[in-house]
């Protein structure tokens, strides 16, 4: 079932929640939801979109995302397994962006990622190559290039891994052997993921 970048809305009211949360995050007002009420929020369009078996293409991920909440993850040793932890806003000082392009001249669900970090002055950027499984939701990727700003000229722009993993090779790996978002919510105005270590994450789309 392909999504019309509109989900279902079920009983709880997550899509209201959410955009709740992108409206205050942009304006900088205090009364977006709490952190706690967010994550339940993303939990359940997580778990709507698994009973609907939705589906998103590729295009509906291309653009430039900010990203405005994070979950961690953290061991119990006593269930042997890890669970999701507390959810925390990024806070407005610091700048942290996700943008997806397309390879449309080679295959629509190749492309490249690129995530950067902005505090002040200073940016960091990585970037690499991602591959698209429609099926899944799931976008794996890798990062080969790092590159470091200071006032916007170029400090350090250098491939990362010593090269270990190439464009061409990266194609041929296992997904299970690649960082991914497997992604569970994707509209016009927010999308979320959860990530292979188990943790979610929440953007706005960059205006």
């Amino acid at each position: 079932m392909t999504a019309n970048l509109t989900p279902t809305i079920t009983t709880f009211d997550f899509v209201t929640v959410l955009s709740e949360a992108t409206a205050a995050y942009r304006r900088q007002r205090d009364t977006r939801p709490s952190t706690e009420i967010l994550v339940n929020s993303l939990l359940q369009a997580e778990k709507s979109a698994k009973q609907q078996h939705l589906t998103y293409p590729f295009e509906s991920l291309l653009g430039k995302w900010q990203l405005c909440v994070a979950t961690g993850t953290k061991k119990v040793r006593e269930q042997g397994g890890v669970v999701l932890g507390k959810g925390f806003y990024v806070p407005k000082f610091i700048k942290i962006h996700v943008s997806f392009n397309a390879n449309l001249e080679e295959d629509s669900d190749r492309g490249e990622i690129c995530n950067q970090v902005k505090l002040g002055p200073v940016s960091l950027k990585l970037t690499g190559p991602v591959q698209y499984i429609s099926k899944k939701n799931l976008l794996a990727f890798d990062f080969n290039q790092m590159i470091i700003s200071l006032f916007g000229h170029v400090l350090y722009n250098r491939p990362i891994r010593s090269g270990k993993v190439q464009t061409e090779d990266f194609y041929n790996q296992s997904i299970a052997q690649l960082p991914f978002f497997a992604f569970f919510l994707v509209t016009e105005d927010f999308i979320a993921a959860r990530g292979r270590a188990g943790g979610l994450a929440f953007w706005i789309r960059e205006t």
